[in-house]
């Protein structure tokens, strides 16, 4: 009877028991679950989540340092740094994205997707670090921040020193502008460690000496409360300040330069012969650097770069053009060095003559009679030089050419320069799978055909001239200092070559160069009195930028449908003949005659030069 009881209670609870092997079964893998995350988040993932308690209640915040200021050999500030405020976002603090992203983007008056766009930009960034997302804040933008502080604290206010250029577009090609690093840039050691948001040198001066100019970041580690909000200071290193450069340029000059060019698309260079010291570079069109302080949106952008007068484009450096009779003067240094002509070289010029069984004309329709090598010079007869250059060979101009420094970079302290091109038969093989004409070689030799410099290496190749076969490196480096102390005052160029040509050939070059301003030769309108201004002119006839704008006209029957010939206008001196000083390289776009456009602005120059230092070195005007 009890063994019947006892199946009878059994069989009652089995199913109880039942159901708590499964709970406790069910239990035991909850339990496991548990130990297992815990030994995860302890063990495997405790730095993260280590760092991640941490933000939580302590706040790091990245100082920004003072970028080194940049200032003319006077010490006139051109890049300068003032007081501004930022507001950052950090997102770990929005408790909904979107909705923070609403609210900022109404409190900030900019389009939310324009925000989001810049927030999605540093999306790989940890959601603690700050990310920039208005700069250049108004006092009444600071204002609404503050009050809203406790609606929204995912926002952090900031102040920070901000490049400002006072003088606007004043040197704009040489001084450069800042943009802001993208992600992939930081990653890269040239930038070393930079924060988000920050900005750094894109062109001129501002990215030659980037690592001089940029400082470094302070640190401050700050404990806050559950709003964000900073309540006491744990530690704090302060920031290094950038070095201040001083460099080369000359105001007065530089100022006059921009004036002499201001709305003729163009480059003006005026360099010290003794050492490639730059006193003036100027590039028109220009553009205002502090526009790029401020962050465009991607239309603006592009409104920029896609230009037709390509504003930021520095042609001193960058333009290639044909150099026109401006060549001439290598060609005579080669003919001469070679034995191909002497002082008493001549020829007759009928204004035109037949080479190679083609017409190849002179600029003077009428010719110029029999002329020699100095009056060749002085009168830029283009049917002495074919001559010259049918003697020489291709080869021979071409290897003179690299000698005087073209097709090659000046080693001027700017980034971004080109080489230009020389052309040679090898050459128009690889490039056009074309074989050399001899008529090009004639072409050449007038500095048209496929002959390309920039202002330049016009400029370095007038002071080897002045300067008797001694090569000068243009540069812009004055100095660097900090705290007002000088740590490097000298630039390094590679060395002072020598030219192996003859001094005796470069004064039968500089005699031609000096009666081409002074015995009423093409380059008259540079004369200076008593100053021994020698220079070249240089005109290089193109089809004019204008024509394609310009609606076709019907022809009437019989007319003869002509292009319409624009030239660019070249001239190029230096001053005094003996013992010279100053370098002058002016180039006007479709500007006419070299004698009638360029010659005249350097003239100007010659004249500001030697009022300001009346025959003193400008070093001595610190």
């Amino acid at each position: 009877m009890g063994t019947k009881k006892q199946e009878k209670i059994y069989e009652d609870l089995f199913p109880v028991l039942r159901r708590a092997k499964f709970i406790f079964f069910i239990v035991a893998i909850f339990f496991i679950f548990l130990i297992l995350n815990f030994w995860k988040v302890q063990i495997l993932d405790h730095d993260e989540y280590w760092d991640k308690s941490e933000a939580n209640w302590m706040r790091e915040i990245s100082l920004p340092y003072q970028r080194g200021l940049i200032s003319d050999r006077q010490g006139i500030i051109l890049a300068n740094n003032r007081a501004s405020f930022r507001v950052s976002l950090i997102r770990e603090n929005c408790e909904d994205y979107d909705k923070s992203c609403r609210k900022i983007a109404r409190l900030l008056n900019i389009e939310e997707h324009v925000l989001k766009e810049r927030i999605k930009k540093y999306e790989s960034q940890p959601l603690f670090k700050p990310i920039v997302v208005k700069e250049n804040l108004t006092f009444e933008d600071v204002a609404m921040i503050e009050a809203r502080k406790l609606e929204l604290p995912e926002l952090i206010l900031q102040s920070e020193p901000k490049r400002f250029y006072p003088f606007e577009s004043f040197a704009a090609h040489v001084i450069g502008y800042l943009q802001e690093l993208s992600p992939e840039e930081m990653r890269r050691d040239v930038y070393g460690e930079r924060r988000l948001g920050e900005l750094a040198g894109k062109t001129g001066m501002e990215k030659q000496y980037e690592t001089a100019l940029v400082g470094g970041h302070g640190r401050l580690i700050e404990v806050v409360d559950s709003l964000g909000r900073g309540r006491e200071e744990v530690a704090r290193s302060e920031p290094e300040r950038g070095q201040d450069l001083t460099i080369t340029l000359d105001f007065d000059l530089q100022k006059e330069a921009e004036k002499l060019l201001e709305g003729r698309e163009g480059a003006i260079i005026v360099m010290d012969a003794r050492d490639g010291e730059i006193l003036a570079l100027a590039s028109y069109p220009d553009f205002d650097p502090n526009r790029f302080i401020n962050r465009f949106t991607s239309e603006e952008w592009l409104d920029i770069v896609n230009s037709p007068e390509f504003p930021l484009e520095n042609r001193a450096i960058r333009g290639l053009y044909s150099p026109g009779s401006v060549f001439k003067l290598t060609i005579a240094l080669g003919a001469l060095d070679l034995g191909i002509a002497t002082e008493e070289t001549t020829f007759v010029c009928k204004g035109e003559t037949r080479i190679y069984n083609h017409p190849f004309s002179c600029w003077r329709e009428e010719g110029h009679g029999k002329i020699g090598f100095f009056d060749a010079i002085r009168d830029s007869c283009n049917i002495y030089f074919y001559n010259l250059g049918k003697e020489m060979r291709i080869e021979e101009i071409a290897r003179y050419a690299r000698m005087m420094g073209f097709g090659s970079r000046t080693g001027i302290d700017l980034p971004g320069e080109k080489s230009g091109l020389v052309p040679d038969p090898q050459w128009k093989i690889e490039a056009r799978d074309e074989p050399w004409q001899l008529g090009e070689t004639i072409s050449v030799s007038i500095g048209q055909s496929f002959l390309l410099v920039t202002p330049i290496q016009i400029a370095a190749h007038t002071a080897l001239i002045a300067n008797r076969g001694i090569r000068v490196t243009p540069h812009l480096f004055k100095s660097l200092s900090l705290n007002g102390k000088k740590r490097e005052n000298r630039f390094n160029p590679p060395g002072n070559q020598v030219v192996n040509i003859g001094t005796s050939v470069f004064e039968q070059v500089i005699q031609g160069m000096w009666e081409a301003v002074n015995k009423q030769g093409t380059g008259w309108a540079a004369l200076v009195s008593e100053y021994d201004v020698c220079g070249k002119t240089g005109s290089t006839q193109l089809i004019s930028k204008d024509k394609s704008e310009e609606p076709e006209e019907e022809k009437e029957e019989g007319e003869e449908e002509e292009e319409e010939m624009k030239t660019h206008s070249w001239f190029t001196g230096f001053a005094p003949r003996e013992n010279p000083e100053i370098v002058v390289t002016v180039i006007v776009e479709y500007g006419g005659m070299g004698g009638e456009t360029a010659a005249p602005l350097a003239r100007r120059l010659f004249n500001s030069y030697r009022k300001k230092y009346d025959r003193q070195e400008p070093t001595q005007t610190h």
